[in-house]
């Protein structure tokens, strides 16, 4: 029997049922069973067809308690804004050097942060970095004269979400190794930051199922009003 089916058939907790968030937490933690600190992730099906503008979600949201990644940051700046980017942590900054590294392939970074006079130029990045979801936009923080804080921001938690195809949004809110209250304040966090992002258009029930996963574990859903919504 390979390991992967021996690590299937410990599994423990009904995946069928929508369990109350605490104990969607911890049946999570106990599955997470690899020998690295293993990601937790959430999934939120939402009521809502992307297709149609006025239905798109999309936004930020700084997890209280952190993602437990390295994000590696890049700012796309020049002068005083290059210099206050690199001051405030940023992994990689630069202005038309850096935007041709990015032609040429170059992808070493998580986000990308750049400044309003930089639009120009960033244009340029919307096939390389809009299918990696990755392209700068004011709508979350990332195209801001403020690098600073929004370097500081996306080292300390912040991230970014916006619907797949499917309606579905998708983000990691943590490690297996966080204790249970930090994960729930992360997942209490996003869901509250997915009701403020409700689009006009949004009609019948807007959250329609939740649930939450590590790396290589299952997947249990949470019932919503556990959460409060």
């Amino acid at each position: 029997m390979t390991k992967q089916a021996k690590r299937i058939q410990a599994w423990t907790g009904d995946r069928l049922v929508a369990h109350a968030v605490t104990d969607a937490v911890k049946l999570v933690k106990a599955n997470a069973t690899a020998k690295f600190d293993e990601s937790i992730e959430i999934a939120v099906n939402l009521g809502v067809d992307p297709r149609h503008a006025d239905q798109q979600v999309r936004g930020v949201v700084s997890l209280p308690s952190g993602t437990g990644r390295d994000v590696r940051v890049a700012v796309i700046a020049k002068d005083a804004k290059a210099a206050e980017a690199t001051a405030a942590g940023a992994d990689i900054v630069g202005a038309e050097e850096l935007v041709e590294r990015i032609q040429g392939g170059f992808m070493e970074f998580d986000r990308v942060i750049a400044t309003p006079d930089m639009m120009a130029l960033v244009g340029r990045l919307g096939k390389v970095l809009g299918p990696r979801g990755l392209m700068p936009n004011p709508r979350v923080g990332t195209v801001t004269p403020n690098v600073a804080q929004a370097v500081k921001d996306a080292k300390g938690g912040a991230i970014e979400f916006r619907t797949e195809k499917t309606g579905i949004i998708h983000a990691g809110i943590g490690k297996a190794s966080f204790t249970d209250d930090a994960i729930l304040a992360n997942v209490r966090a996003l869901v509250d930051a997915l009701n403020k992002a409700k689009p006009s258009g949004a009609k019948g029930t807007y959250i329609k199922k939740i649930s939450l996963s590590s790396t290589m574990g299952p997947g249990f859903k949470i019932d919503a009003g556990s959460i409060g919504v």
